[in-house]
This record gives structure tokens, C-alpha cells and sequence, in this order.
């Protein structure tokens, strides 16, 4: 959560800030929904988000934020933090998920 706090004041500032860029961060959802679609956007693959994009633009619904537009906008320091960021945030919301499995099936006391 701290790396999200770091990500959110460093990188998604300046890019809210930016008349270019203020409205292609995302749909957000709730506060600070922003932030993950920043971080997703520069984290994914090129061909992955261009997919996304694409799907989402096909159906007229414009969530994603636009990696294009983010990579020419962040500096190389912006998308290795949020590169990190990301990997961390899947990797604990993936590590709940299964420790709660197993908390299900046997459980841990």
C-alpha cells in the first residue's frame, strides 16, 4: 500500500495535471481506481494492453487507460515503479486468495 501511495503522488499526479493526458487514465470507479489502470497499463505488455484497448474501445466503453499516450508521458523511473507496484499488488491480492483457500480446506490454527 505504500508503493500505491509513492505510484499515486509521483506518476499519476503529474499525468492528472497534464491536459494530454487527464483523460485517458480510465474509467474510475471508485477514488483512486486510476491508479491501478496507470499502473496496469504501463505494467502489461504492449500487445496485451493494445488488445485491451482495443476490445474496450470496440464496445464503446473506454476503461482502460491509453499505454500509448502513458509511455510518452512517463519517464523510464514512472514505469519501473509502476511495474513494481503492480507485480507486488497482483501478487499479494493472488497469495489472499490462495491462503484463504487453504484456510477453507484445512484449517490453520
Amino acid at each position: 500500500m505504500v508503493l500505491y501511495v509513492i505510484f499515486g503522488q509521483i506518476t499519476v499526479r503529474k499525468l492528472r495535471k497534464n491536459p494530454e493526458t487527464r483523460h485517458e487514465l480510465g474509467l474510475e470507479l471508485a477514488s483512486g481506481w486510476d491508479i491501478l489502470n496507470v499502473a496496469q497499463a504501463l505494467t502489461l505488455p504492449k500487445a496485451i494492453a493494445q488488445r485491451i484497448k482495443r476490445n474496450s474501445t470496440s464496445m464503446g466503453l473506454g476503461f482502460e487507460a491509453d499505454p500509448d499516450i502513458l509511455y510518452k508521458h512517463t519517464t523510464v523511473f514512472d514505469r519501473v515503479l509502476a511495474r513494481v507496484f503492480y507485480v507486488l499488488f497482483a501478487l499479494s491480492g493472488f497469495a489472499l486468495i490462495i491462503l484463504a483457500t487453504l484456510d477453507f480446506f484445512w484449517n490453520f490454527d
